[in-house]
């Protein structure tokens, strides 16, 4: 076998060996409770380490989170919030947009600064 073929078939080893069988997972735990005024919360884990939880008042409120480990091995904690404004998540994983330029933040303070009057077309 040449050097490149043992690399490989080590490299293949390792990658079948680190991969894991989530198929098997159970709950571990799991707690529900519903109340006559509409509130509500719920809490559950798993034997492979997602964990969530969750508390609201029926259709107008919900916060809770969900950590789990994603496929990358990097650990994933999200919270949330659901209300009038939406469905509002945090978490360090999230994408963020990139700062608004100063020029931008400039013409804006223009704009804002200097109104523009309306025209209004004779028919």
């Amino acid at each position: 076998m040449s050097r490149t073929s043992i690399i490989l078939v080590a490299l293949c080893l390792v990658a079948s060996c680190s991969a894991v069988d989530e198929s098997d997972a159970v709950i571990t735990k799991y707690g529900s409770q519903i109340n006559l005024d509409g509130s509500y919360s719920y809490e559950y884990g798993t034997s492979n380490n997602i964990q969530g939880q969750e508390t609201g008042v029926g259709g107008s409120y919900a916060a809770g989170s969900v950590q789990y480990t994603a496929p990358d091995g990097q650990p994933i904690q999200l919270q949330y919030t659901a209300d009038e404004n939406g469905y509002q998540p945090r978490g360090d994983h999230l994408p963020t947009p990139p700062p608004i330029p100063d020029y931008i933040l400039r013409a804006l303070e223009y704009i804002e600064s200097h109104p523009f009057t309306r025209v209004q077309l004779k028919k």
